[in-house]
C-alpha cells in the first residue's frame, strides 16, 4: 500500500528546494505538525480566494495550493495531491531536460 502522506512529504521537500530561502522556510513551518492550526484557516482562506479567482488579486492559483496545505491534515486528499504534484514534478523535469537539450537543426537534401 503506498503511503501518500510520505509521497505528499517527498514531493513538498522537492518543491522547497526549488524556492528561494524565506519562501521555503515558511512553507517548511508550515507543513510542521505544530503549525496545523494556522495552516488549516490558511489553506481554506486560499480554497476560497481559488473559488473567488474572478477577482482582482485572487486567482486560480489559490485554489491547488490551499487543497495541498488541507491534505495535510485531511487523509482522503492526499492520494489525489500526490498524483497532482508528482504529475506537476514530472512535467517540471521535461521542461528543465528539453531547455538544456542541444538544438538540433533538420539537414537540409541537396
Amino acid at each position: 500500500m503506498i503511503n501518500h502522506q510520505e509521497e505528499l512529504d517527498r514531493h513538498f521537500a522537492w518543491f522547497e528546494a526549488k524556492l528561494p530561502p524565506r519562501p521555503a522556510k515558511f512553507v517548511a513551518w508550515l507543513r510542521r505538525p505544530s503549525s496545523r492550526y494556522p495552516r488549516i484557516p490558511l489553506a481554506i482562506l486560499l480554497i476560497l480566494g481559488g473559488i473567488f479567482s474572478f477577482l482582482p488579486v485572487v486567482g486560480l492559483w489559490m485554489l491547488p495550493l490551499g487543497l495541498l496545505l488541507f491534505a495535510q491534515d485531511v487523509p482522503v486528499l492526499q492520494g489525489p495531491m500526490a498524483r497532482m504534484l508528482g504529475w506537476i514534478e514530472r512535467k517540471w523535469i521535461e521542461r528543465q531536460r528539453r531547455k538544456t537539450m542541444p538544438k538540433t537543426t533538420p539537414k537540409t537534401t541537396q
